[in-house]
């Protein structure tokens, strides 16, 4: 989109131009970030994997991205210790998943529902890229 400095009837008008300008400048910028999922674990250790999971979050914003992190939202309204609830969440989460631009791993352990979202990542053609705990990129599997 160009912004003109006239407006229809040919007059100058400044007004409306910062302000489309500022307009496109925000569209340019949203555009610009990528959707991440954060795979990493849950179940086991969850006050620790949560309170890793928002780190990685935060790594996520601070790298320009929109993090997606089924695992800190979905376990405050389904029971993680019902198998129904926890697959009805992993389901949802492969949901968003489908939605994102790359698939981000976080540590060296796969869990099971981390290795069903790296498979789906994998077939349906995400980019995935792993880090180590601590937010360092490493090769990967």
């Amino acid at each position: 989109m160009s912004v003109n400095k006239f407006n229809a009837e040919g007059y100058h008008d400044p007004t409306v131009f910062e302000a489309l300008t500022n307009i496109e400048k925000v569209e340019k910028q949203r555009k610009k970030k990528k959707i991440v999922f954060i795979c990493s674990p849950f179940a086991g250790d969850i006050e620790g994997n949560t309170r890793r999971a928002k780190r990685y979050g935060r790594f996520a914003v601070i790298e320009k991205a929109v993090p997606i992190i089924p695992h800190l939202m979905y376990p405050q309204f389904l029971e993680e210790n019902d198998p129904d609830e926890r697959q009805l969440g992993i389901d949802m989460g492969l949901i968003l998943l489908g939605k994102c631009q790359e698939l981000w791993v976080f540590g060296s352990r796969i869990s099971s529902g981390m290795s069903a979202e790296i498979t789906k990542a994998k077939r349906w053609n995400i980019p995935i890229r792993y880090f180590t705990t601590e937010c360092v990129e490493t090769k990967g599997e």
